[in-house]
């Protein structure tokens, strides 16, 4: 794959075979941002889980300290007194049989999904159009819930779902290249420690195998797991 002047120039202001402590990682990624937009930052990491066992499946939500950068379109499948409590606190898409038929027919605008359980007879109907996308309703996630209010302010301001894909990596943003070098700090160290935090019981070797943030248009900087703030990262 070829890439352009700028992120080969960027490639040239650091090692991308070295690692970092989160602190460095960080402020390379800023420092080698070059494009007019304000970049997304992301953070990867590759688990030593296998997904493929159920126990082993790493996921959750957490609030980032500092926030995503991002106002997520929330929709929330509900009716009665929850809708206008959702509505209230500020979901974005509500409805009931009507959305349930028109994300059946292709509508997927919105970036979380939330329900009340009573929804999800219906809703699970929908795992073809929603499950891909990982905008499936969880119990786990705390999407599928009675206080749908609570669900959406969270959801709203900047709490964030995660979840192992097919070969145990995970991938969050975790803000804006604009952000402070602190905040992107906080938010970095939040991610990590709370993949530690979740570590199935059943996981054998070494947990965290590679960390890597990168803003949109960059390269990956590596993140040494040895250096985190946590040092049981890397046990076994």
């Amino acid at each position: 794959m070829k890439h352009g002047k700028n992120y080969r120039n960027a490639l040239a202001k650091f090692s991308r075979e070295e690692m970092y402590t989160v602190a460095e990682a960080v402020a390379k990624v800023k420092e080698i941002s070059t494009a007019k937009f304000d970049e997304t930052v992301e953070i990867s990491m590759r688990l030593g889980v296998d997904p493929r066992k159920a126990e082993q499946i790493v996921r959750g939500t957490l609030a980032l300290p500092a926030g995503t950068g991002k106002t997520n379109i929330v929709a929330v499948f509900c009716a009665g007194e929850y809708a206008q409590q959702a509505r209230d606190a500020g979901a974005d898409i509500v409805g009931g049989d009507d959305l349930v038929e028109k994300v059946a027919g292709g509508f997927l605008d919105f970036d979380v999904a939330i329900a009340t359980p009573d929804f999800m007879g219906k809703v699970g109907g929908l795992g073809r159009v929603l499950g891909p996308r990982g905008l499936m309703p969880n119990p786990k996630t705390g999407t599928v819930t009675l206080d749908v209010a609570k669900a959406v302010t969270e959801f709203k301001g900047g709490r964030v779902e995660y979840r192992t894909d097919k070969i145990g990596n995970i991938q969050l943003r975790v803000g804006k290249v604009s952000f402070s070098a602190d905040d992107l700090n906080k938010n970095v160290q939040a991610v990590i420690d709370e993949i530690l935090r979740v570590k199935p019981a059943s996981a054998k070797g070494r947990y965290v195998q590679s960390i890597t943030v990168c803003s949109t248009m960059g390269p990956g900087v590596k993140i040494d797991p040895q250096r985190t703030s946590d040092t049981e990262l890397v046990s076994a």
